[in-house]
């Protein structure tokens, strides 16, 4: 499922990064990559606020989209 429809607060495991490879490379080099975990800690006005890596970090819900959990 795309990690945009993930429960809040639940810890998922990255599956598949989808989208264009330059989408994909800038995911990457935000931490997302596939076998990391990522938690969502919010939705604020079409953006999903998540941690990976340690670190918090806010994405557009369609990027959240191309990201599978």
């Amino acid at each position: 499922m795309p990690l945009a429809l993930a429960n809040i607060g639940e810890e998922n495991i990255i599956k598949k990064i989808g989208g264009k490879p330059e989408i994909k490379q800038h995911l990457e080099n935000l931490g997302f990559v596939v076998g990391g975990t990522v938690k969502i800690v919010n939705t604020m006005g079409g953006n999903v606020i998540v941690n990976v890596k340690d670190s918090r970090v806010a994405i557009s819900r369609e990027m959240a989209q191309k990201i599978m959990v």
